[in-house]
């Protein structure tokens, strides 16, 4: 592919002179004779550091192939929830404008009627597998979905050809099982049709498995491919095969604080983090040293199979691309790595929740040292561990610490011509630049506000191939405000600086204003040094508030309970009856796992 000189002189023109402008008038920058390939995958709930190629002693080869190959991004932020970035990913708008302001299992009844708060994608928006299918592209996705249930939600009604998508948050690896009560089944979809999993069913691996069975299934065709592959890894429950797991026995032994440390170490070294920027400990964090050996042992197996089930998606996207090579597609194909949020610090930390104990008896999974990750099994890696997923940011997921928004992307492929392969862009990009990064490379139009004689929500991200290309060092200027909002969790971006607001107990419930281009890991408050910048960013953010819908939340909120009530409701059928139910369970529950505990 080769880009036209003239559009690369306006582009840079534009770059120079009006940053805040939307990138409506991109021309085609695809080569007319053919265009490429688009595999786009998404990786769930991994952290910042949680590749090689980001600073991670995970083995992660093909992904690191992948960086070496293309450019790394140090600065790209996502949603701290998935749904909320899957539909910025999908449509290039909002996610509060595109009605996903929440996951729908958190959302507030209260909050249902409001068109930001619906937790599935507007059918006011488009979506790039639309574009691209209506430009004569096929389109294909296999994974995880988790914006709409119903006929016309699923992805099969949202422009892909070909589709097996699993529209829950999340579900088991190893069978067709939920992982939450408060789903009655783990509920898979093909082409629109309720799915049954196979037997010998491992994530990865079958959702590489049906992307490759997709694109072999145009043989004859000379149409380019999207194929979209959201994984369940490293989704809780966190289960991988035996084989990946004995690879990580004792790495993680010295415990989260080292690895934290490492990781931050190995960060600055690859340059993804500025060499004098500071790290500070999570204060969700507990003492390593301070535990028993016992219990060290099986906090570090934790960490072996999570990182197990990160090898394993590594493993298998690397049978996709030597497929591709395989096949004469690999030369033409652009590949897009990136992860929906943060690292997940849910879970039990050090000691045993009566609520986990409770979702393991409900659920009829365990979680004995001797087969976590295995079939049945339910693990988690806790806030401690995900802390140094993140490292060295601060927070993790359903946080907007940049632990819970900043994460990696990947984007290589020989259609981009690259002037400076292996190299990283530290400019700011946010999840809404995918889809017209996308629609640049494949010379397809924005639609602008109309598509097919309709009003859509128009698309607000801005191309990233400037960036790719070289042509601009960024494509935000200091004017262009970018807000968020997560539960009452609230932050804005504009230029390099942040201003930030996580609510207890994690949070400290305080405004705080950062320079995230000099200090990522959020350690220097600058509200009391630059009042003025302070004051304009918090009217901005009010701004933002009144403009995409977003509703306040009580000061006690708590989306757990959101989720709690749902269940209640939804499977026990009436409060009284649950609530009997719940407090027999825990009890019961609990005098088990302390006798297990003593035993283990």
């Amino acid at each position: 592919m080769r880009i036209p000189l003239l559009w690369l002189v306006s582009c840079f023109v534009m770059a120079i002179s009006a940053p805040s402008l939307n990138a409506a008038t991109e021309q085609d920058t695809a080569s007319q004779t053919q265009r490429p390939n688009i595999v786009l995958l998404l990786a769930d709930d991994l952290g910042f550091s949680d590749l090689a190629s980001y600073g991670s002693e995970i083995s992660t080869p093909a992904l690191d192939t992948l960086a070496r190959r293309g450019v790394r991004f140090s600065n790209f932020h996502v949603a701290a929830n998935c749904a909320p970035t899957r539909a910025m990913l999908m449509t290039g708008v909002n996610n509060h404008r595109a009605g996903v302001g929440n996951i729908i299992e958190m959302i507030p009844d209260e909050f249902r009627e409001s068109p930001a708060y619906q937790g599935t994608l507007s059918t006011d928006t488009v979506t790039i597998a639309t574009l691209l299918r209506d430009a004569g592209y096929h389109t294909y996705m296999a994974g995880k979905w988790h914006l709409g249930h119903s006929p016309e939600t699923l992805p099969s009604a949202r422009g892909f050809d070909r589709t097996t998508a699993l529209a829950d948050s999340g579900a088991d690896n190893w069978e067709q099982k939920p992982y939450l009560p408060i789903y009655e089944q783990a509920n898979w979809f093909a082409d629109g049709e309720r799915f049954n999993l196979p037997d010998d069913f491992y994530s990865s691996r079958f959702l590489v498995d049906k992307i490759i069975e997709f694109i072999d299934s145009n043989p004859s065709s000379e149409a380019p491919f999207f194929a979209y592959l959201p994984f369940q890894a490293v989704h809780i429950p966190v289960q991988a095969p035996q084989s990946f797991i004995d690879r990580y026995k004792g790495v993680y032994d010295d415990g989260w604080e080292v690895l934290r440390t490492k990781r931050y170490e190995a960060a600055q070294a690859l340059g993804l983090v500025p060499e004098n920027s500071a790290m500070e400990p999570m204060a969700s964090t507990e003492s390593w040293q301070n535990l028993e050996p016992e219990t060290k042992r099986y906090q570090a197996k934790r960490m072996e199979v999570y990182a197990a089930m990160v090898e394993a998606m590594d493993f298998h996207t690397g049978r996709l691309i030597q497929h591709l090579k395989n096949t004469g597609h690999y030369e033409n194909t652009i590949f897009i790595f990136a992860s929906d949020n943060g690292s997940e610090g849910s879970g039990a930390g050090v000691e045993p929740a009566p609520a986990n104990n409770l979702m393991l008896s409900l659920m009829d999974y365990n979680d004995d040292y001797e087969t976590l990750g295995l079939k049945g099994s339910y693990g988690t890696i806790g806030p401690n561990f995900a802390s140094a997923a993140a490292s060295p940011l601060g927070y993790y997921k359903f946080y907007v610490g940049e632990g819970g928004l900043r994460v990696p992307l990947i984007i290589a492929g020989e259609p981009l011509n690259l002037s400076d392969p292996n190299s990283i862009i530290d400019a700011f990009s946010y999840a809404t630049d995918i889809v017209p990064t996308i629609l640049q490379l494949t010379g397809v139009p924005q639609p602008n506000g109309r598509y097919n004689s309709r009003e859509v929500e128009p698309i607000v991200g801005r191309s990233m191939v400037p960036l790719l290309q070289g042509q601009a060092e960024r494509i935000y200027g200091d004017d262009d405000a970018i807000g968020y909002e997560l539960n009452g969790h609230r932050a804005l971006f504009l230029g390099d600086h942040k201003i930030v607001y996580n609510r207890p107990p994690i949070g400290d419930g305080i405004w705080h204003l950062y320079n995230i281009a000099t200090d990522p890991g959020e350690t220097q408050d600058l509200r009391e040094q630059q009042p003025q910048r302070f004051a304009r960013m918090q009217a901005l953010y009010e701004q933002f508030v009144v403009e995409h819908g977003v509703l306040p939340v009580a000061e006690d909120f708590d989306p757990q309970q959101v989720m709690l009530a749902r269940l209640v409701r939804d499977r026990f059928g009436g409060y009284l009856i649950a609530l009997v139910c719940v407090v027999v369970a825990l009890v019961a529950f609990g005098f088990y796992r302390r006798r297990r505990l003593r035993t283990r």
